[in-house]
């Protein structure tokens, strides 16, 4: 199965973007040559790859799903978890 999170594109370098997942977490090396995002786009992020350009109410039902399934986990788990599907720390 494939995970994918969503965040924000706040800044793009060549292929390469800065996306936010909010919380303050932000990751600055995601690989966005395979989908056309642009700043200010929601992506779906897996293993440091933006495979999906999404819309917003997308992705905000996407992280409240996230965080129903997680709700009962401990912090260390759900970091360590949520670093496995975007593709570490940053």
């Amino acid at each position: 199965m494939c995970v994918a999170f969503p965040g924000k594109v706040i800044e793009i370098n060549d292929e390469f973007g800065k996306v936010d997942f909010g919380n303050g977490t932000i990751r600055d090396n995601i690989l966005l040559s395979l989908v056309n995002a642009k700043v200010g786009d929601y992506v779906l992020v897996h293993a440091g790859y933006a495979i999906q350009v999404v819309d917003e109410e997308e992705a905000r039902k996407s992280i409240e799903l996230w965080n129903e399934m997680t709700n009962d986990l401990p912090e260390e788990k759900k970091k360590q978890d949520f670093n496995e599907v975007v593709g570490g720390e940053s």
